[in-house]
């Protein structure tokens, strides 16, 4: 569903997101959007890299 928003959807979005929180608010909820994904990536990353040896030693 979200892979056939398209660029009018997002203007749409960003639109609305202006509309509902203002101006002032729209950079505080961006950089905190950013880095809940940094600290997303970051963890998950670390999830994989814990894994790995585990299967390496099941396969053993």
């Amino acid at each position: 569903m979200i892979q056939n928003i398209g660029v009018p959807g997002l203007i749409l979005i960003l639109v609305i997101a202006l509309i509902v929180f203002g101006p002032s608010k729209l950079p505080e909820i961006g950089r905190s959007f950013g880095a809940a994904l940094k600290e997303f990536k970051n963890g998950t990353r670390e999830a994989i890299k814990d894994e790995s040896p585990k299967k390496a030693e099941e396969i053993k």
